[in-house]
């Protein structure tokens, strides 16, 4: 099992905005074969405006699969299109970092 975290680090005054993008994302992601994630944003972090996406995936394999290859319909891939667009806007920077899940 391993975990898939992307950090994005938003621009001031746009976290909710993008909180909102990744809850859309999780109510549609189901039924292209998503896993759900965890959104969270920043208590106290390395920086202000952060926001934090977690899913689990059973191997990096199915991880790679999942991000070349979406399930559902052409429609539900079109709105999963719309829901992201704009999402550089919101964001500064980002980056992903994956963990291997030892117990």
């Amino acid at each position: 099992m391993y975990i898939v975290r992307d950090i994005m680090y938003c621009k001031p005054g746009k976290v909710r905005a993008l909180v909102e993008k990744f809850k859309a994302m999780n109510t549609l992601g189901k039924p292209l074969g998503m896993p759900t994630m965890r959104i969270m944003t920043d208590f106290c972090a390395e920086r202000y405006w952060t926001v934090v996406s977690e899913m689990d995936v059973p191997s990096l394999g199915e991880f790679e699969t999942m991000m070349a290859a979406p399930q559902g319909t052409t429609e539900e891939q079109k709105a999963f299109g719309e829901i992201m667009q704009g999402y550089h806007e919101l964001v500064d920077h980002g980056r992903r970092e994956i963990y291997k899940l030892e117990s």
